[in-house]
């Protein structure tokens, strides 16, 4: 499955001084969190989106997800025949998306959550069972599946999290900071899952400010600031053009030529 993007627009208003009126004065200006955005990403890959916090990276997934409608430009996903979805409906069937912050419901167990998920896609009750199971043996949760959520650590949390997100077999990915506050086990279980959907040749978009975990685990890479892509390549490729040793002094040199 492709998804791509052509042109996401998106801004905001926020209040800035008044240099030239009152003391204290203030006004509203508005500026693009994401500025004609065109990208592509195919099966069998994982995509980093780089960037300094404010770049536009969660809004531009947000979009990408149809969890957020853009002033102008449209997502499209399609199929290894060609064939093209447009309807943000019909796209949301084949993502999953999962957010560091994602909230859950906190008096339900895991189970039950995600039976509820279950039932908004459609699935009868033999195939949510099936599912469950499924999904139970690749992220290891059978010792607190029936758990309340409220219960769990913060590393079972986001497994269940990632979970929530298996439930209708997504083709594509979205992962805005998955590991971010996790301990390396947790984070690790996560970049294991991420590997593994690639390697089944699912597409996974993914957002980090870890530099290390990107440059580990990332195809290809887009970097982004001030709303816009500014770079694009392999991590290789994207230090050899900077002549940097690793990804961090390359994210560090190329956000400082842009600044």
């Amino acid at each position: 499955m492709i998804i791509r993007s052509e042109g996401l627009c998106k801004s905001f208003k926020r209040l800035v001084k008044d240099e030239k009126g009152k003391k204290g004065a203030t006004l509203q200006e508005e500026f693009y969190a994401v500025d004609h955005v065109s990208l592509q990403a195919g099966g069998g890959e994982i995509v980093g989106i780089l960037g300094p916090n404010g770049a536009g990276k969660t809004t531009l997934l947000r979009m990408l997800g149809c969890l957020m409608q853009p002033q102008s430009g449209r997502v499209i996903i399609s199929d290894d025949e060609g064939r093209e979805i447009s309807d943000p409906v019909e796209i949301k069937k084949h993502i999953g998306y999962l957010s560091g912050n994602t909230r859950l419901y906190q008096r339900l167990s895991a189970r039950e959550l995600m039976h509820t998920i279950a039932d908004i896609y459609g699935m009868d009750e033999k195939e949510q069972n099936e599912r469950i199971e499924e999904i139970s043996k690749v992220l290891d949760l059978s010792d607190f599946i029936d758990n309340r959520i409220e219960r769990l650590s913060t590393g079972q949390t986001q497994r269940v999290s990632i979970a929530r997100c298996l439930v209708h077999s997504p083709s594509v990915y979205i992962f805005d900071e998955p590991t971010l506050g996790l301990d390396i086990l947790s984070s690790e279980s996560i970049i294991d899952f991420m590997m593994g959907e690639r390697d089944r040749g699912r597409t996974v978009l993914y957002s980090t400010h870890y530099m290390e975990e990107a440059q580990y685990l990332c195809d290809r890479i887009l970097m982004m600031y001030k709303g816009r892509i500014v770079a694009e390549g392999t991590p290789s490729e994207l230090m050899e053009k900077t002549e940097t040793k690793n990804l961090r002094e390359t994210f560090r040199k190329m956000i400082e030529e842009e600044i």
